[in-house]
């Protein structure tokens, strides 16, 4: 393909749409996003290597820009939702992009969508996305239609539902749905067949059934996942289909909601497995991969000890919000943001910063941090380490009691990584971003990647605890920047510290007790 020609990407903060663009400027193509709002791509690790253009797939005259001068256009776009009208605004969309492409004369458009037999009965789901591939057809511009099912990546919404079921549930309800046939596909197969159609021209107009090397109900999904993560589970097969009753119940335990999860649900009440040979025909230099290898491949990526290269690209447009306050699970990890900000420059909130932990304290409610490290050292941890090597400046590899400084930035940002006896691993993050006006965003984020049902119980009886803890935090710490350096340090309290001791020692009794009790086998 020639290098000059331009190809555009639609769903570019998507889970596809958001891989596949570091794809292509490997290979050496020119990139333009469309996104309907700019600042959700920003922090992207290749937004400085793309052209950026704001438009939306529901307003026609919004995609003259975007499609100007472009040869070929990847659209992912889709709605996953339960609501009412997911499928015509989807109709909407398509046939608004395939007039605009037909308009700019587009060389090819490839499309993702869903793998299901259309001769049978469909999810309406499924048969939105079929409807799509088919509305995109109708058009003269050549459409390459790939068709997918379960998507095995870190992060793909389908497999971040396998992970969080097998982890948090050790004893399974399993419905008849469970045991539907489908074909999962690694995220990077996905991709390379995505890239692959550019150079196949005899892919125009053909729909490519997709799928990995495996195909096997759902259920053995979940118990292979299992096996990955050394995890005993013990499933109970009930002779009911339930998708909605089942969606509620992943809506409790799992962070996707129910609004997702059913349409998910009602997609396997059918199999979704390959029956024709396109993909082998028009792409033999794919060989996709089985299903253990891609599980074993996204939960490298999953590692959350990779977590300071990887939260800023995954994270960065979920925090475009007014809202002083966040909590998200995302990629493996719980993670609760709070912003605020200080009428100081970042030097000085810095070198606020610089004090905290040890014999300084950790600005506010210090006995429950007291609290945290006897319970940690009771449970054969490193508990309270009171002596900082500094009491005013940090450097990476110092302790702080039972965390240690893993990262810093001066006047930008300190990592610390918790060292305390966690069902998971844990980091508390602080960011400094000077703003036009001349103060500063200061961004607290606490993250934690659960290990197992452990895990999960753990956090979530932390959760009140947290809340008041790291908002008197903040608060604390802005507190400090903006005062005067001769008056009296502020001091932030609480007129319920004992009950909230009281229930923070209980909550942490309950999460060590649950740690010793329900854990990975060896």
């Amino acid at each position: 393909m020639d290098d000059q020609k331009l190809i555009l990407v639609t769903g570019a903060t998507g889970y596809v749409g958001g891989r596949l663009i570091p794809r292509l400027l490997a290979e050496g193509h020119k990139v333009r996003v469309i996104t309907r709002d700019a600042r959700h791509v920003s922090g992207r690790s290749w937004l400085d290597q793309v052209e950026v253009v704001e438009g939306d797939v529901l307003k026609a005259q919004s995609l003259n820009d975007a499609l100007e001068g472009v040869n070929v256009a990847y659209y992912l776009v889709h709605s996953i939702s339960a609501r009412a009208d997911f499928a015509e605004r989807d109709a909407k969309a398509a046939n608004n992009f395939a007039q605009a492409a037909q308009t700019h004369k587009l060389d090819q458009i490839i499309y993702l969508g869903g793998l299901g037999d259309s001769s049978e009965e469909l999810s309406e789901h499924l048969e939105s996305r079929h409807e799509v591939g088919e509305i995109l057809r109708s058009y003269p511009t050549p459409v390459t239609e790939f068709r997918a099912a379960v998507i095995v990546g870190a992060g793909s919404v389908s497999f971040e539902m396998v992970r969080y079921l097998t982890e948090r549930l050790p004893f399974m309800i399993a419905p008849k749905w469970l045991y539907t046939r489908t074909q999962p596909i690694a995220v990077d197969d996905v991709l390379a067949y995505l890239v692959g159609a550019l150079d196949k021209p005899e892919s125009h107009n053909q729909i490519v059934e997709i799928g990995g090397k495996d195909a096997m109900p759902y259920i053995d999904m979940l118990m292979r996942y299992a096996d990955a993560v050394h995890l005993r589970r013990m499933v109970i097969r009930v002779p009911l289909l339930a998708p909605r009753l089942s969606s509620y119940w992943v809506h409790l335990v799992t962070p996707i909601s129910w609004d997702i999860a059913q349409p998910l649900i009602q997609s396997l009440e059918h199999e979704v497995v390959v029956k024709d040979d396109s993909a082998q025909r028009l792409f033999p230099e794919i060989k996709p991969l089985g299903y253990d290898e891609s599980v074993q491949r996204a939960l490298k990526e999953t590692d959350a000890k990779k977590v300071e290269t990887t939260w800023l690209d995954s994270t960065a447009d979920i925090w475009e919000s007014d809202e002083p306050y966040t909590f998200v699970e995302k990629r493996g990890m719980d993670i609760e943001q709070r912003t605020t900000e200080v009428d100081a420059t970042p030097e000085v909130i810095f070198d606020k910063l610089n004090t905290i932990g040890g014999q300084n304290g950790w600005f506010v409610l210090n006995q429950l941090w007291h609290i945290r490290g006897l319970a940690d050292r009771l449970m054969g941890g490193v508990g309270n380490r009171r002596i900082r090597r500094d009491a005013m400046h940090l450097r990476v590899g110092d302790t702080l009691d039972f965390w240690r400084v893993e990262n810093i930035q001066p006047a930008k940002m300190i990592l610390l990584r918790a060292e305390m006896k966690l069902p998971g691993e844990g980091w508390l993050r602080f960011d400094l971003e000077p703003q036009e006006n001349g103060k500063t965003q200061l961004k607290q984020t606490a993250y934690f990647a659960p290990r197992g049902f452990a895990g999960w119980v753990y956090w979530t009886m932390l959760f009140v605890f947290h809340k008041v803890i790291f908002d008197g935090m903040i608060a604390q710490i802005k507190a400090l920047a903006e005062q005067d350096d001769n008056a009296p340090k502020p001091v932030v309290q609480s007129r319920h510290i004992a009950p909230i001791a009281i229930g923070a020692t209980f909550a942490i009794a309950v999460g060590a007790i649950v740690t010793v009790l329900i854990r990975p086998r060896d």
